[in-house]
């Protein structure tokens, strides 16, 4: 009774005030950080994203995001600094360990790698000391303010470059084969089934590519009764099957595994893919 009361306030308040409604959805708010929002336009940001949720409007959805990241990513990345040590070295890491193992196999050799949202830049840093074979690594993100910031912190390592684009927009311009992707801790659930499909058709027509992503899933996502993409979580980003969409966009997997993190409404699900 009381979320159903604060759905209605907030709804009162979105017509109440239809313009403030507006630049909260274009300045970006699918993420709450500590008193970044009033409690006004925190009712509203709910009642937004309670409403897109019910329709299962995708697309504003991901509109919604795409604001966030641009606009306020860089303040996220300072919350999470710690992420990077406490959460990818000792979770998530272990899959390069393959990785490595998976291109000592390979007949072809890979001379680039991608990251899409690159964050702090923390990742791409540790990869390029992981792979010295590989000869460049390209930190992608939507926050211009970051990769300005990231720009400045690694320009030392020569090997690094950071991008501010849409990867979607970028792949289209500058994708090359023999390339790695990589998307580590939450990247591929802001965008909808659909861009995702066309995003991994795109890659695979490139040539021979290799995918690590480290996304999570909601907890309470059963792909067996419902095989499609699914809004979960406080962001109402997506839960995205991931193994049918890569292997129907013409990829094989060679790596699947859940780790599960504490008090969370989601797992993460650590992918390797190949084409």
């Amino acid at each position: 009774m009381k979320e159903k009361l604060r759905y209605i306030i907030g709804r009162c308040l979105v017509v109440l005030m239809p313009k403030k409604a507006a630049k909260l959805g274009e300045n970006g708010m699918t993420i709450v950080l500590n008193k970044k929002l009033s409690k006004v336009e925190y009712l509203m940001r709910d009642a937004i994203l309670n409403k897109a949720k019910k329709n299962k409007d995708f697309d504003n959805l991901a509109k919604l995001h795409h604001n966030y990241w641009v606009n306020k990513g860089d303040e996220l990345f300072v919350e999470t600094d710690d992420m990077f040590e406490n959460i990818f070295l000792p979770d998530w890491s272990f899959i390069f360990d393959k990785l490595q193992i998976e291109l000592a196999g390979s007949t072809y050799e890979y001379k680039t790698l991608v990251e899409i949202g690159a964050g702090n830049g923390n990742v791409l840093n540790f990869l390029s000391q992981k792979f010295p074979q590989i000869e460049q690594f390209i930190g992608i993100d939507l926050s211009v303010k970051q990769i300005a910031i990231n720009k400045q912190r690694f320009h030392s390592n020569t090997r690094l470059s950071f991008v501010a684009a849409d990867v979607l927009d970028w792949v289209n311009e500058f994708g090359e084969e023999n390339t790695i992707f990589v998307t580590s801790g939450g990247v591929l659930e802001y965008f909808t089934q659909e861009n995702l499909e066309a995003f991994l058709k795109r890659l695979n027509n490139l040539g021979k590519i290799k995918f690590i992503a480290i996304e999570p899933i909601g907890s309470q996502v059963n792909f067996e009764t419902n095989s499609n993409s699914q809004i979960y979580g406080p962001e109402s980003s997506f839960s995205h099957n991931y193994k049918k969409l890569f292997e129907n966009a013409g990829f094989s997997i060679w790596h699947q595994s859940n780790v599960k993190q504490d008090n969370t409404e989601w797992y993460f699900t650590i992918l390797g893919a190949k084409n």
